[in-house]
């Protein structure tokens, strides 16, 4: 298989001789004349014997290399396997095979509620339910062998071989040729062979890359190709025999635990990367904690340094203190003591005295009785006086605050006036300047009316004088033309010197008389012109006036706001004072 996997890969590769067994399996399973199919059969019939099994085999396979029958034995048959010749003894074939689990019993035991004991019988799968009642332990072998196969066929197996290192089954102790014979038999060393000489590591090409790409990751850097992937990858881990085919990659034996060799160092230097960051992240993490935790042990530390300091402070202070009070109170005590002792000596003195000044003091008290009833009118008519005098006193600072409330309200009350009155003043003011405003708008408009009449006139006149002027001019062209004709004719010669005198004269009178009225429309012109530029002046100044004028006007309304705003304050404020002062 391996060999058809090579050749569908296109690999370069030569042919690898081994040993097929083949021969051998078909020899034992194959339908309809396999060992275990004439077992079966022979099983099946009731009068059949190991006698008659081992003669249909005889018959069956007389001329197959793989069989042969011993000389010594009429029931045995000899089976020449990979590993040697084996002897089989026919006599309890047909009793083994047919020592089978009756279906019902199976199932009864199967739907058992002990664990062990359903354990033991795993249930039978659908296809030999359906197939008749026999059932033989060949067949159910075979069975199970053929799922074993499409299971292994289905997965990637690993084998454990175990070996027997000794026949004497104790420890350290290592048979050499017996192990070598085991190995031998078991196809071990046949399969080394076979795996040393082809390619006994082969994985798809994103698997490989999956894997590998560590190896090299600059090989997957802008490239889609896994085939030139895979090759750039093995030419990088400078392995040699590989082979790259269609869909797989082909190593050498050891070859891929050199990969996994190289694939765990990368992996374990980036671990000690990751270790490393990891583990400077937790020493620092712990480094700050500690720090952190330090700090507070240390502000917990001082503020109990403190606390301590501020608690002796308050002791000493309150010893302080204590010790002035025992200080006070045993000096209060001796003061209390030497009092005693001199009332008890002035009471000694005093009751001497006061028995002397007993009558005395007896006739005094009369005294004293008088005098009190005297001096207690004194008082009580002194204080009748400061009560009096304190009641005018109030009463006149009432007044005094009376007549300074109404100082003031007058005085709001005449500005209130004022204000009206420069209220009305101002709204006068307003009225005469939009009259005189709407004047000015009139006479501005009839000015222009006349200046517009008096311009239209003037150039009237001076179109007419012009016409006069044109007409003059060819009325002295064509005499002049005239004169030359009769100047050419010299008959008529003194007569036209004479007419020309005469006609020069008129001509130069009428011609000066033309200039002066030249000259005087050209006057009026310009005093025209004059009068226009100053009425334009004029017109300007009285729009400018008018501008001040309303500019003044708002300014006026604007004052007058303010004022109203300010009068309606006062009128608040005499309202508030009028009932402050009602109030009791």
């Amino acid at each position: 298989m391996e060999q058809e996997e090579y050749t569908k890969e296109e690999i370069d590769w030569s042919y690898i001789e081994f040993i097929d067994n083949q021969d051998i399996l078909d020899l034992i399973e194959k339908k309809p004349g396999g060992i275990i199919a004439l077992l079966d059969e022979a099983c099946m019939f009731p009068r059949s014997t190991h006698e008659t099994f081992a003669e249909k085999l005889y018959q069956t396979y007389k001329d197959h290399k793989r069989f042969s029958k011993p000389k010594l034995s009429r029931t045995d048959f000899t089976v020449c396997h990979y590993a040697g010749d084996v002897t089989y003894q026919t006599e309890f074939f047909l009793d083994k095979n047919k020592d089978y689990v009756v279906p019902e019993h199976q199932a009864t035991l199967i739907a058992s509620k002990c664990h062990f004991v359903s354990g033991l019988f795993p249930p039978l799968p659908e296809d030999s339910s359906k197939q008749t009642k026999f059932s033989s332990i060949g067949a159910r072998f075979k069975q199970q062998l053929q799922s074993l196969l499409e299971t292994l066929n289905a997965t990637e197996p690993h084998y454990v071989r175990c070996v027997k290192p000794n026949n004497l089954l104790k420890p350290e102790i290592f048979e050499n040729q017996n192990v070598l014979q085991q190995l031998r038999c078991g196809g071990v060393l046949e399969a080394i062979r076979i795996s040393c000489a082809g390619f006994p590591t082969r994985k798809p090409f994103d698997e490989f890359l999956s894997r590998f790409k560590v190896l090299a990751p600059e090989v997957l850097n802008g490239s889609i190709d896994e085939v030139a992937a895979c090759q750039r990858l093995l030419e990088k881990s400078r392995l040699k025999g590989y082979q790259v085919g269609k869909t797989k990659v082909f190593l050498r034996a050891g070859q891929m635990a050199e990969l996994d060799t190289r694939r765990n160092e990368v992996l374990g230097r980036s671990a000690c990367i990751i270790q490393a960051k990891v583990r400077t992240f937790y020493a620092r993490k712990k480094f700050v904690l500690l720090r952190v935790s330090a700090i507070r042990i240390q502000s917990v530390c001082r503020g109990q340094l403190e606390r301590a300091l501020y608690e002796c402070m308050r002791r000493e202070a309150a010893s302080l203190r204590i010790q002035k009070e025992a200080r006070k109170y045993n000096a209060r005590r001796s003061y209390g003591l030497l009092c005693v002792s001199a009332v008890s000596i002035q009471a000694g003195l005093r009751g001497t005295a006061a028995r002397k000044e007993l009558q005395f003091r007896k006739r005094k008290n009369a005294a004293i009785i008088i005098q009190s009833d005297g001096r207690r009118y004194v008082k009580r008519r002194h204080y009748r006086k400061m009560k009096k005098a304190a009641v005018v006193l109030q009463c006149a600072w009432r007044a005094k605050l009376a007549r300074r409330e109404l100082r003031k309200l007058k005085m709001a009350a005449k500005e209130k006036g004022a204000l009206q009155e420069a209220k009305s003043k101002l709204e006068k003011e307003v009225e005469e300047l939009t009259q005189r405003l709407e004047v000015e708008k009139r006479m501005r408009g009839k000015l222009e009316e006349a200046k517009t009449q008096e311009t239209m006139k003037l150039q009237s006149a001076v179109d007419e004088m012009s016409l006069q002027l044109q007409e003059t001019k060819e009325l002295l062209k064509k005499e002049r033309e005239a004169a030359r004709k009769g100047l050419e004719s010299g008959s008529v010669i003194q007569e036209a010197q004479v007419i020309d005198q005469e006609m020069s004269g008129k001509l130069t009178a009428e011609n000066e008389q033309l200039k002066v009225l030249v000259n005087s429309l050209e006057k009026k012109i310009d005093e025209t012109e004059k009068k226009y530029e100053e009425a334009s002046k004029l017109s300007e100044e009285r729009l400018q006036q008018a501008l001040d004028a309303e500019a003044k006007i708002i300014e006026l309304k604007l004052n007058m706001q303010r004022l109203e705003e300010k009068l309606s304050d006062i009128e608040d404020q005499q309202i508030l004072r009028q009932q402050a002062l009602h109030l009791p």
